[in-house]
């Protein structure tokens, strides 16, 4: 029997250290006939250099960086394979790793499947073991070094686009990623948008990939999640549910531009706003479209959505936030 094929797409940035090994441990993977492209957003050219030529592994210059979501599309485009895998650069993952997650991804009631994510320099810990969702549109890595115990795939809410793997037909009938996006944020509106159309999104605890993970959080990194999370509720988000949601949203507004501002890129914060309004025809535009695809009502697929902040994420303000939005939560639910 011929073995599934997978094709990979990885990107490569400035800086990429760990692009070698990467592509390496991807190539030596058991049980899938992989197939790679590296799209080149602008790497150093020491680190493409040390990417040793083979014929599995296909490299595209579109001479520009293309971010996230337009490079993940871009790279897709050259790949026909019975899945897709998005892998970051600076991820290891396991020899059996893929072949985990295809054997996952297979069933057609599963939409995305991702890896467990555990962290390069204490692979005993987890990176994300999926990506919760808030109710306002907030999303952090779950679970994040805490030890994996679990042997079986469960639901996540949000796959983490760190090491993720899909039906290729899938990801043909989504249309990929939307590329106003960029970077951040796209794993989940991806991952939403099957938990909507009755697919769940799932974690493999046993797909191991090693994230070389720095957290950085820069003024423009903050933009752009900032920018995408209010993109994506204008999208994904019923009317009804904004409506029912629009008290405990305008307060996020006030409290997180009041944070913004303290932080040091409040001029970021504004400018989501000022995106938001420019680009708004490609918003209404792409919720026509997202609403249109819908099979779950808001009052289903949002059940995943949590009112639980992570202190871990969001510090020491959490627990009386917390209280309020499980309050609001609790009340407001069943109005949906």
């Amino acid at each position: 029997m011929s073995l599934p094929t997978v094709g990979v797409v990885v990107l490569a940035w400035q800086d990429e250290p760990y692009l070698a090994d990467c592509i390496d441990a991807v190539l030596a993977s058991t049980g899938v006939d992989v197939r790679v492209v590296l799209v080149d957003n602008g790497c150093r050219p020491a680190d493409l250099d040390a990417v040793g030529p083979d014929p599995r592994v296909e490299i595209v210059v579109p001479g520009t960086n293309t971010g996230f979501a337009g490079g993940c599309n871009l790279g897709a485009e050259k790949l026909e394979t019975d899945f897709l895998a998005l892998v970051n650069s600076d991820c290891i993952v396991a020899p059996d790793a893929l072949e985990l997650l295809a054997a996952e991804a297979e069933d057609e009631s599963v939409g995305p499947v991702m890896a467990s994510i555990r962290l390069a320099d204490s692979p005993d810990l987890l990176n994300s073991a999926g990506n919760p969702v808030h109710l306002v549109g907030l999303s952090w890595a779950g679970e994040m070094n805490m030890p994996e115990r679990r042997t079986e795939p469960f639901d996540v809410t949000g796959a983490s686009g760190a090491c993720l793997l899909l039906r290729r037909a899938l990801w043909t009938e989504l249309g990929g990623f939307d590329e106003e996006y960029f970077a951040y944020l796209e794993d989940t509106e991806l991952s939403l948008r099957c938990w909507r159309l009755g697919l769940s999104a799932r974690c493999v605890p046993t797909a191991v990939a090693l994230h070389h993970y720095e957290f950085s959080r820069n003024a423009h990194k903050m933009y752009l999640l900032e920018r995408n999370r209010l993109q994506m509720l204008a999208t994904l988000w019923g009317r009804r549910s904004l409506l029912v949601l629009a008290p405990v949203l305008l307060a996020t507004e006030v409290l997180l531009l009041v944070y913004a501002l303290a932080s040091g890129w409040g001029a970021g914060k504004l400018r989501g706003w000022v995106w938001m309004w420019h680009h708004r025809a490609h918003v209404a535009e792409r919720r026509r479209a997202v609403q249109a695809e819908k099979l779950r009502p808001d009052s289903e697929w949002m059940l995943r959505l949590t009112p639980e902040l992570d202190a871990q994420a969001f510090g020491p303000v959490t627990p009386v936030a917390n209280v309020f939005f499980r309050a609001y939560w609790g009340a407001v639910r069943r109005l949906l």
